[in-house]
């Protein structure tokens, strides 16, 4: 991923909004906060700029996943399913997920609010998640 650039498209289309690297060294996703948790903790919405996320889950948080430029592959338990430009996904609650994409922009809706706290990842595949 090219991240200078990818910053300087986002600080472009959305001047001001909090930009948040998942690795301030190599990163491989690059979020956007649009419309933040502390704003409306109903939901958020962000923009994320994706070569592959690190597998995770979400007690309370349904995600919508929709993508804005590119493919994106995504993986949900043990399915495995390509989103193309226009498609959405709703992600399950307590279902491990990640996805895979070449700078693919995507469109995420969190609701309630995205939280850190609830951004888990997994040590094991337990029972408090769901292998779909």
């Amino acid at each position: 991923m090219n991240a200078n650039r990818v910053i300087e498209k986002l600080k472009t289309k959305y001047p001001s909004k909090r930009i948040i690297k998942n690795n301030k060294l190599n990163p491989t996703e690059i979020v956007c906060e649009i419309e933040p948790t502390k704003d409306h903790p109903d939901y958020s919405i962000a923009i994320a700029v994706i070569d592959k996320l690190i597998p995770h889950f979400h007690k309370k948080t349904l995600e919508e996943y929709e993508v804005l430029k590119g493919t994106l592959t995504l993986f949900i338990g043990s399915k495995k399913i390509i989103l193309n430009e226009g498609e959405k996904y709703t992600i399950p609650l307590n279902t491990i997920h990640h996805a895979e994409g070449h700078e693919t922009w995507i469109k995420t809706t969190s609701r309630p609010g995205w939280t850190k706290e609830d951004h888990l990842v997994p040590t094991t595949r337990s029972a408090t998640c769901q292998v779909v």
